[in-house]
């Protein structure tokens, strides 16, 4: 949840099973509505998964009862660990830029910056000092690539 100009606005975060964002939706309800709305941008962009991990929020359930009966919906206060933690950069970038000023803003801020993060910020724990440093400076050639692109147009 974050607070904009006194109102409360809930992040509807999707991470991957290797804890990668796939998406997110800034909303200012956490109902059945707003979570087919999710799920359904979700799963027209992704596909339907096998499993799905959420918290304890009954929404999910009516939603995923009414969209996709065949997924393995898993509830549990411990399984959305993954999600959680992928709140941490949100909340520290936040801080740093003084809080966001529109629900607007604030969905086209996170929606890239958690994809740029994906790419600049690989697992340091999982990656040999070699690996770590190829793997940064291949996002770097990325990014020069892409920015070169979008220059040229």
């Amino acid at each position: 949840m974050i607070t904009i100009r006194g109102k409360k606005y809930w992040l509807w975060r999707a991470v991957d099973s290797k804890g990668d964002v796939l998406d997110i939706l800034v909303q200012s309800r956490r109902n059945t509505k707003a979570a087919d709305r999710f799920f359904r941008k979700l799963f027209k962009q992704y596909g339907q998964p096998r499993v799905l991990v959420t918290d304890k929020l009954g929404s999910y359930g009516a939603a995923l009862r009414k969209l996709a009966p065949g997924i393995d919906h898993r509830a549990h206060k411990g399984l959305n660990n993954r999600a959680e933690v992928s709140h941490r950069p949100t909340r520290r970038r936040e801080k740093i830029m003084g809080r966001f000023k529109s629900p607007r803003q604030a969905q086209r801020f996170l929606s890239v910056h958690d994809q740029v993060q994906t790419i600049f910020r690989p697992r340091r724990h999982k990656l040999s000092a070699p690996a770590y440093r190829q793997s940064r400076s291949d996002a770097h050639s990325i990014w020069d690539d892409i920015t070169c692109e979008l220059k040229a147009e």
